[in-house]
């Protein structure tokens, strides 16, 4: 199997990282959590000679699937997302899209159970339930390739808030702790905002998950 490789587009007002993974000489990327214009990421994503094969979502708040629809109508890519999110995503008040000023509700095309792997264009990952952040958040875990998609669950030196519809800081750093540190130190983790960091380097420095 090719190498994975990872990019970004940083998009909306929430500056809410957007990733697409790819393999070299391929034309297919599996797109994570399209922030706020999908018209954009598709014409971007275009313009460097890429088709969206799928597109995934580490939870439901307004930031993270403004964009769903027009990057899924657009591109014809299917949208996984984790079963225990369905609620938040189909609700304006929970995903807190309508305070935000732009009402959103939305649907996955596939819900998917934790630990279960999701395979598209020859790249494979494993959801991860992450509950905290949300009541449904989930990580994305390209284990060959040492990448995890941390959604808002862990940041660089820190974690997603929790006083949104759903969260709950216990859970968080049950999650961070029980799911996320037992992955490999060398892990590279990619969060919803924010810089890159690593699992060893969270386990050590993390003040929130001390």
């Amino acid at each position: 199997m090719a190498e994975i490789k990872i990019g970004r587009l940083m998009m909306g007002m929430c500056q809410t990282n957007c990733y697409f993974m790819y393999q070299d000489g391929k034309e297919e990327v599996i797109f994570i959590d399209p922030a706020d214009r999908g018209d954009y990421i598709y014409n971007a994503l275009q313009e460097r000679g890429f088709r969206v094969a799928g597109i995934l979502l580490t939870h439901g708040h307004f930031d993270h699937i403004w964009g769903m629809e027009e990057l899924r109508r657009k591109s014809g890519a299917p949208v996984y997302a984790y079963e225990g999110e369905r609620g938040l995503l189909e609700d304006e008040k929970l995903n807190v899209s309508a305070a935000a000023g732009r009402a959103c509700s939305v649907s996955a095309d596939v819900y998917v159970r934790d630990r279960d792997t999701i395979t598209i264009s020859d790249m494979s990952c494993r959801l991860i339930a992450t509950p905290g952040h949300t009541a449904g958040s989930c990580c994305f875990y390209f284990e060959e390739s040492g990448i995890l998609l941390s959604g808002d669950t862990l940041f660089a030196e820190s974690v997603g808030r929790t006083d949104l519809p759903t969260g709950d800081m216990g859970a968080l750093v049950r999650s961070i702790r029980e799911k996320l540190f037992v992955l490999p130190d060398e892990t590279r983790v990619y969060p919803g905002h924010g810089e890159a960091t690593q699992i060893g380097h969270e386990k050590k420095y993390n003040p929130f998950c001390a």
